[in-house]
């Protein structure tokens, strides 16, 4: 069949304009070479559409999409009514994932929005959300006046040449929301939640409005749980154990936006869920990755359904036996001193925050406190710390990602540059520290590209030790 016929059926099916079975028995009457206006008049003539102005601008639409090749799927074949998906990559970065069997760059038909009534477009949706998951983005991006877009391999993609309206982008986000949601999202203007289409497919949205209208971003939350080996650890393997290993603590996990703290958090709770018999609580906004009991109970909590902030879920933690307890992120004083407070109290605590190396770590989280209490925090701190994990996902060679971190192993030397508030000799502790598994990121970075699995100018880009930048250009 021609492809903008492949396109009038598969735009139609969508739209519920008519069935499967007319198409195949129009394709029937007129063989497989009949054009796009005779296929759209036999539809008519034969009684399957009374909607003849919404066929007239969807073969208009088809005529246009068909000049860029067929629909991903047969839609005389597919048992899917789902909006349709493109096929062809549209970068060597993309194809090079997509022979690692990522599946097609996901790709919307954003014109018939109009067109599709709101069981439909929700349809589409989740379409939309499985093929973007499948094809290995870390993000969805719907926002008013912009093209919709995905992340991949921390690069942007453009799915469409098409720029969603105001009623487009909050048709879109608004799709999947209960009635009670979506009222929520219009009042407030600012609405995250998790998205979870079936038990293994789950996103974290957060909903806005903008200058121009509403907008959407959706992370895609992995199907399952990955071992930290899988996760690039291997060589702190032993490490990152032995840090797990205590009862009692603080354990901070931190790096920038998109670095994978979330999913290096999720791979924790899961090792210590497999190997110790304890209670779990965790606190999270909202709850991204489903972690089922197995040697520990573990109870999830989300801020908003569930408790009112971290800081009264931490508070009410102290009071539920638990013996490790899970922070999403301490982004406040109140949340922060209660989990140092924790950390004193027989737990081990383990949060994350979004800071770049050790010593920036140590200074956001003394620094939130009042001078008056700095003397007692660093004590405090310097006491109950077990280690700091930072880390940040680097463009790789071979066009995926890599992972490189940098560790902070509490000692008697670490503890004491705590106490007296001398965080600038960390680097030189962390340096000698070695045997004890601390590593610098300057020099996991230079060690990647020693290994070729990063280019000099993502080495460059990422390195602050002069010296090393001089071996490298």
């Amino acid at each position: 069949m021609h492809h903008d016929v492949l396109w009038l059926v598969r735009l139609g099916l969508d739209q519920g304009l008519f069935r499967r079975e007319h198409c195949v028995a129009v394709r029937t009457a007129l063989g497989p070479d009949a054009d796009l206006g005779a296929f759209a008049q036999q539809l008519i003539d034969d009684g399957h559409v009374e909607d003849v102005g919404t066929l007239e601008k969807i073969a208009g639409l088809a005529l246009a999409k068909g000049q860029k090749g067929p629909p991903a799927e047969d839609p005389f074949e597919s048992e899917d009514t789902r909006v349709p998906f493109a096929t062809a990559p549209t970068t060597a970065r993309q194809r090079a994932s997509d022979a690692a069997g990522a599946g097609p760059a996901p790709e919307f038909a954003f014109e018939t929005i109009g067109l599709l009534d709101d069981a439909a477009l929700a349809a589409g949706v989740r379409g939309l959300l499985r093929a973007t998951s499948r094809h290995a983005a870390s993000d969805l991006h719907l926002s008013t006046g912009a093209r919709p877009f995905i992340r991949k391999h921390r690069q942007l993609v453009f799915i469409s040449d098409y720029q969603l309206t105001a009623d487009d982008a909050l048709r879109l986000n608004t799709a999947l929301l209960s009635a009670g949601q979506k009222k929520i999202f219009l009042e407030r203007k600012d609405y995250d939640y998790a998205l979870a289409l079936s038990a293994t497919d789950r996103y974290r949205v957060n909903l806005m409005f903008h200058k121009t209208g509403a907008a959407g971003a959706y992370r895609m939350v992995p199907e399952k749980v990955r071992s930290l080996e899988e996760l690039g650890y291997t060589a702190h393997l032993n490490t990152l154990k032995k840090l797990l290993s205590h009862h009692n603590g603080l354990i901070l996990i931190t790096g920038p936006v998109g670095s994978g703290k979330t999913t290096t958090l999720a791979s924790m709770v899961s090792y210590l869920n497999e190997t110790r018999t304890d209670h779990i609580i965790t606190v999270e906004d909202p709850i991204e990755v489903v972690q089922p009991a197995r040697g520990c109970n573990v109870t999830q909590r989300e801020v908003g359904p569930h408790t009112q902030s971290f800081f009264t879920a931490l508070k009410g933690a102290l009071r539920e036996d638990p013996d490790v307890i899970v922070i999403g992120e301490l982004r406040d004083l109140e949340t922060i001193e209660m989990a140092i407070t924790a950390s004193e109290t027989g737990h081990l605590v383990i949060g994350t925050m979004h800071t770049s190396d050790a010593a920036t770590t140590l200074n956001r989280l003394l620094d939130v406190f009042p001078p008056s209490q700095q003397t007692q925090i660093r004590a405090s701190v310097a006491e109950s710390l077990r280690g700091v994990v930072c880390q940040r996902l680097l463009p790789a060679s071979d066009g995926g990602l890599t992972l490189a971190c940098e560790i902070l192993i509490s000692n008697t030397a670490i503890q004491n540059l705590i106490r007296e508030g001398k965080n600038q000799g960390l680097r030189n502790t962390m340096e000698t520290g070695v045997r004890e598994g601390m590593c610098l990121m300057d020099n996991v970075v230079f060690t990647l590209w020693q290994e070729k699995k990063i280019s000099a100018a993502t080495a460059l880009a990422n390195l602050t030790n002069r010296v090393l930048r001089a071996k490298i250009s």
